[in-house]
């Protein structure tokens, strides 16, 4: 059955799920709406802090706020360099496969070639005895 699967199907089976759970990760980190979510987060959380009346847990220059942020690259670096590696994998699957492809293209087309020479040479041979009858006569 595995003759029917796509070089990029063999290649998401044989993944693990800390890869998967990487690719995720780096895919919604790598998305506009990730981008958008946070950005929201962020000035939600500077207007508590700036204009809040009753309680501020993190004044300004936002201290807090930078913790969050440096935790969130330091797990975030590693996990978008394994999405990253995994890319390299599977761009290096695609190309196995497509020399292979390519193989198989190139042999066909010779074997075509050769039977066309084949057909080319027949006919030939068939003018040339027809020519040979016609100057006999």
């Amino acid at each position: 059955m595995a003759e029917n699967k796509t070089w990029h199907d063999l290649h998401k089976a044989s993944l693990g799920f800390g890869q998967k759970l990487a690719d995720s990760v780096a895919n919604g980190m790598g998305s506009w709406r990730f981008i958008i979510i946070q950005t929201a987060i962020v000035a939600v959380w500077m207007i508590l802090n700036v204009v809040g009346f009753a309680y501020k847990w993190d004044l300004y220059p936002f201290v807090l706020l930078n913790l969050v942020f440096s935790t969130q690259a330091a797990y975030a670096a590693p996990i978008i360099m394994m999405a990253q590696n995994r890319q390299g994998e599977r761009d290096r699957a695609q190309a196995d496969a497509d020399y292979k492809t390519n193989c198989e293209a190139k042999k066909e087309i010779e074997e075509l070639l050769e039977k066309l020479n084949s057909i080319e040479i027949d006919k030939l041979d068939k003018i040339l005895a027809i020519l040979e009858k016609m100057d006999a006569k």
